[in-house]
């Protein structure tokens, strides 16, 4: 560590800090507020694959990174347990797999604006009903919007204990690319959450 640290000091300590702030674009409010944006676009894919993407661009959220909740959003739509999306549209032969989210940093998080998105790999019988697959999935969103987060704080919890796992236990990764992530991170993050600042949940806000 010591060596690594006389390194670290030799090679960058030379560069100026200029003391200018972290650039920031949030006064470019909703970028995709255009008629382009509100539509339904088909595109013939290569593989013989169906596939029924919703994306909605969202006021930016990378200030709440300690509450991640674009993350528990995430969770609860990709449950595949009873009474979830997933469960009914198999059912009804209508869908293979589900995923929602967010990448947390880059274009689907910034300054400006988030990005979620919810993609249905669907059957050829699901192709036929796609629009009563978007219409599901535009339901079970109002039913948690209306019954709001409060009665869900054990499933955050639940969430912020599988994550803490995860982190503790990880494989170790290249350190060219840990370094990298850290990085990124030190752009994103409070000083003391620079390591965890991307992995971890740390505090439950129902209203955010």
């Amino acid at each position: 560590l010591d060596t690594l640290e006389k390194w670290v000091t030799e090679i960058f300590s030379e560069i100026p800090n200029n003391g200018l702030p972290k650039p920031s674009f949030g006064h470019l409010t909703q970028p995709f507020d255009t008629p382009e944006f509100h539509k339904l676009y088909r595109v013939v894919p290569i593989r013989k694959v169906h596939s029924l993407t919703i994306t909605w661009a969202l006021p930016p959220q990378e200030q709440y990174y300690r509450v991640k909740p674009l993350h528990y959003i995430s969770w609860l739509v990709g449950h595949e347990g009873k009474g979830s999306v997933l469960s009914f549209l198999r059912k009804k032969f209508w869908a293979l797999a589900l995923y929602g989210g967010n990448g947390e940093t880059g274009f689907e998080q910034n300054s400006t604006y988030s990005i979620f998105s919810i993609s249905v790999t669907l059957t050829d019988e699901g192709y036929k009903h796609f629009y009563e697959v978007a219409h599901v999935v535009f339901q079970y969103l109002k039913m948690l919007q209306k019954r709001g987060p409060d009665q869900r704080q054990v499933i955050w919890e639940e969430i912020q204990k599988i994550e803490a796992n995860e982190f503790h236990y990880q494989e170790q990764t290249d350190p060219v690319d840990y370094v990298e992530n850290l990085c990124e991170n030190m752009q994103l993050f409070q000083k003391e959450d620079f390591l965890t600042g991307d992995q971890l949940l740390f505090e439950y806000k129902p209203e955010v």
